[in-house]
């Protein structure tokens, strides 16, 4: 018994007479046509949506547009591989009629209509609204560091430039040394440098020398900590152990994702390198993309913040998060805070000995907005080893300002623990698709906001499969006639 056997190459074949004989009816690329037809290029702001009345024709923005979303659907981003696949892909033949834009005005169609596209991704989740697959109750908040396309080495701190500076110092006063020993032979040794080549070293290391000084100079006039010389947006990150540790130059990207079909909601990218100040941002924009009332947000302790929470409250978004335990004073052994107990009547604490610490003053510490509390009782207080290592002044207790959001999200966290346990199923594995499954985890452009077009288009192709995959390319086409 042989094996399958190919038809034969000289064989005459009978062609299908049209090319959407090809494409069948339940194929994604009918559905991506009849989306960008629904679309009002113009009203959206894409650049040239109305054709110039004279001059070389351009070609459509909705047929840069669906080659665009077709490409990231299946994992294709490079514009170069765009136009390879336009020439040979029957699916893209069909969709943009044997159309074959070359590389350079398909990277920059992306590169020109950032804010373009994050409309378009609005569009879809609108869509996914009036569909019904967005519930609008509960969302999950996270965020992920997706790499810049900018080198390590090619970002500095001041402390990176102080480091490259004395060692250039140390190259410098070696070189001058050994410049002088040369001076004072009347032939130097064949192995050696010769004074000219040693000149040329110090010339070269001067001038790496004044580049680093303006790289200083530059950081202190902008207030930066650091500088990136490839991507000027792009910084360098600390990651969590899961997606390796150490740091990463990098974007940090937002998400909040839908509880009922893990349907992006929003997104936001930001070049913060932690989430702290993040929360009120992601989830107010949430709520308004979900149309919702009231909203009830699940995140990790990276979000957690008083004033973050407070503004959420007062938005009517209701936030879910655990308290990170970060006492060091419970670690040595101390009374830690939660052994001093609020009286919110008289804005004072109680302390395990009985004492109350009444308000004293307010100051501003890195970045967050304390009232330091103590009281004179302290200097002969029998449990003043148990409760300081100091070995004069009182034992200070700090309340954020909107430190009563955080009490009233706990005791929300103790009746709705459920909830919160749903984070991680919810919120990580978009993360997981995009980053592992479809290898969106490095950004090709540079500048914020053209990594911002790049995260719109990955995530409009993250919640199209996942509204094919629920209702299929049937009911979306229905839904959009």
């Amino acid at each position: 018994m042989g094996f399958i056997a190919g038809a034969e190459r000289t064989q005459a074949t009978l062609f299908p007479q049209s090319l959407d004989e090809y494409i069948t009816p339940e194929n994604p690329v009918r559905f991506i046509e009849a989306f960008v037809a629904g679309l009002d290029l113009a009203e959206l702001s894409f650049v040239r949506a109305e054709p110039a009345a004279t001059g070389r024709p351009g070609y459509d923005p909705g047929d840069l547009l669906r080659l665009y979303v077709y490409g990231y659907l299946n994992r294709v981003r490079s514009s170069r591989r765009l136009e390879q696949e336009a020439g040979r892909n029957l699916e893209l033949m069909w969709l943009l009629r044997k159309l074959k834009p070359d590389f350079k005005t398909i990277a920059d169609f992306r590169a020109l209509n950032s804010k373009a596209l994050t409309a378009v991704c609005q569009q879809f989740v609108l869509l996914c609204r009036q569909l019904g697959l967005y519930g609008g109750e509960l969302v999950a908040v996270d965020g992920s560091k997706f790499r810049a396309s900018n080198s390590r080495e090619r970002v500095f701190t001041a402390a990176k430039l102080k480091r490259r500076a004395e060692r250039i110092e140390e190259q410098i006063r070696g070189y001058l040394a050994e410049l002088d020993r040369n001076d004072q032979q009347e032939e130097p040794p064949a192995r050696e440098l010769t004074a000219q080549e040693l000149r040329d070293k110090i010339a070269r290391l001067q001038e790496r020398q004044q580049r680093y000084q303006g790289l200083r100079d530059q950081l202190q006039a902008q207030d930066r900590e650091q500088v990136a010389l490839t991507d000027p947006d792009a910084r360098l990150m600390p990651q969590s152990h899961s997606q390796g540790g150490g740091t990463v130059v990098a974007y940090n990207v937002q998400t909040a994702v839908d509880a009922k079909h893990h349907l992006i909601a929003t997104h936001l990218v930001t070049t913060d390198g932690t989430d702290q100040r993040q929360l009120a941002a992601v989830a107010l924009k949430a709520k308004a993309a979900l149309g919702a009332e009231r909203l009830t947000v699940v995140a990790d302790q990276g979000y957690y913040d008083g004033d973050e929470v407070a503004a959420c409250e007062a938005a009517g978004v209701e936030v879910l998060m655990n308290k990170p335990a970060t006492s060091r004073n419970l670690a040595r052994g101390l009374f830690a805070k939660s052994a001093f107990r609020y009286d919110p009547d008289h804005d004072r604490y109680r302390c395990p000995a009985g004492e109350w610490l009444s308000y004293r003053f307010s100051a501003t510490a890195q970045g967050r907005r304390l009232k330091y509390y103590f009281t004179a009782a302290c200097a002969g207080c029998q449990l003043r080893p148990r409760c300081t290592t100091q070995q004069q002044g009182p034992r200070r207790i700090t309340r954020l300002v909107n430190e009563a959001a955080l009490e009233r999200m706990a005791e929300r966290v103790a009746r709705q623990a459920h909830q919160l346990r749903r984070r991680k199923a919810l919120v990580e594995h978009p993360f997981g698709t995009l980053k592992r499954g479809w290898d969106h985890g490095y950004f090709l452009l540079r500048s914020l906001p053209k990594v911002a077009s790049e995260v719109s288009l990955s995530v409009l192709s993250y919640n199209l499969r996942r509204a094919l995959n629920i209702l299929g390319p049937h009911q979306l086409l229905a839904a959009m006639a």
